[in-house]
């Protein structure tokens, strides 16, 4: 039955497929960033948190959301240690935004995705704005980051598809 799971994070399954997706949130923003403003533009580092917490739950979400940040801080200075605060709110936000909405509708819909990416973008955007002072600052990923919000959508639509047709 194609379906999305609210795994536990008692069982290695959920640790393992929240490596995977750690990884891969680890390795897209180090595509992204070969272009120049690739990161500030397509917004990579939210694309396997989307994915991990609306197919696999809040658990694996949040594994995802508060892992890739900051290993990727620590391995490679992106996001700056500065920008931590703010992309674990937008990250945090997405996960539960997305683990809610596909436990409510327990299937995939492009409108669904709209919600989520649309939902935490403007409370993060909010939360950023509060935590900064800077509205300009605040509204950089809708000035920069449309791409971005649209690759996650699309992308995340095809990639959680296709993670409901196989599992």
């Amino acid at each position: 039955m194609n379906k999305t799971y609210s795994l536990s994070l008692r069982n290695a399954q959920s640790w393992l497929l929240a490596s995977i997706f750690v990884l891969g949130n680890i390795a897209l923003p180090q595509l992204c960033h070969l272009i120049p403003q690739g990161g500030l533009i397509l917004l990579p580092i939210y694309f396997f948190t989307l994915i991990a917490a609306y197919k696999y739950g809040f658990g694996v979400g949040v594994v995802t959301a508060v892992l890739s940040p900051v290993i990727n801080s620590l391995l490679f200075g992106m996001p700056v240690a500065a920008m931590l605060p703010i992309i674990l709110v937008k990250s945090l936000l997405l996960a539960g935004g997305a683990a809610l909405v596909a436990r409510r509708m327990g299937r995939v819909t492009v409108l669904a995705l709209v919600a989520v990416v649309l939902g935490y973008q403007v409370v993060g955007s909010l939360a950023e704005w509060a935590m900064t002072g800077s509205l300009v600052a605040a509204m950089q990923d809708f000035r920069l980051g449309l791409p971005g919000m649209a690759l996650q959508i699309v992308g995340g639509y095809a990639v959680i598809k296709y993670l409901l047709k196989t599992r």
